[in-house]
């Protein structure tokens, strides 16, 4: 047997450090209904909880009722674009820390720096590529995962 090293505050299994993305809620809104299958069918291979919304009304309530970590939105939507539903997601002190990923065939800058100041957090372009896509959502949705699991610390810590 070796003896310990370093401080002693280091998890003692593997588990305790890594990132169980099934832990995490995927919401997808389009309310184009062979698109948000395609979205569906690339995202089967993530472990995690996967909803839908099919425009930014029913997106609004889907967040509000199950606080998913990664939006993937549509931009282009009858009732409520994704731009709207972006700016009151992140104006809403209960669900601003949510990651929202713009889902979006506008190529124009214009577009893009509204998107930016509406507060999403990143883009995928259509078509979607699948490698792409399932590399954006998987790195930031265990980078939303790992700042819930930091404010559970940190709440706890300050607990006792």
């Amino acid at each position: 047997m070796h003896a310990p090293t370093g401080s002693g505050s280091a998890p003692s299994t593997r588990n305790e450090t890594e990132l169980n993305l099934s832990d995490g809620t995927v919401l997808l809104v389009d309310d184009n209904t062979q698109n948000l299958e395609l979205i569906q069918a690339y995202m089967e291979s993530m472990p995690c909880r996967i909803l839908v919304a099919h425009d930014g009304i029913e997106a609004m309530a889907r967040i509000e009722q199950d606080h998913p970590d990664v939006v993937l939105l549509d931009v282009m939507m009858p009732r409520m674009s994704g731009f709207e539903v972006c700016q009151r997601v992140k104006a809403n002190p209960a669900t601003r820390e949510t990651t929202i990923i713009m889902v979006t065939a506008l190529h124009e800058i214009g577009d893009m720096e509204r998107a930016v100041e509406c507060g999403c957090d990143d883009f995928v372009s259509k078509p979607v590529n699948k490698v792409e896509l399932l590399t954006r959502v998987r790195g930031l949705l265990g980078l939303r995962l790992l700042k819930k699991r930091m404010a559970a610390f940190i709440a706890e810590n300050d607990r006792g």
